[in-house]
């Protein structure tokens, strides 16, 4: 399992981030901090035919994506 902490960063960098990940892992954990990569980031997951789930955490989410 990998994790990429994209929180303080905005978009379009944490789908890049995501997607940079996606490559050597089969699942990651996205921490973000702000609803536009929330909405982003889960968008490209679905969209590459992932499973997605998030919970909130703290100040922030964690976006799961799994093969």
């Amino acid at each position: 399992m990998t994790e990429v902490d994209a929180r303080g960063r905005s978009c379009p960098e944490p789908v890049i981030m995501a997607k940079r990940a996606l490559k050597e892992s089969d699942g990651i954990d996205v921490l973000v901090d702000n609803r536009a990569s929330l909405e982003n980031v889960q968008r490209y997951g679905r969209a590459m035919k992932k499973n997605v789930s998030v919970k909130e955490e703290g100040n922030g989410w964690r976006i799961e994506i799994r093969k």
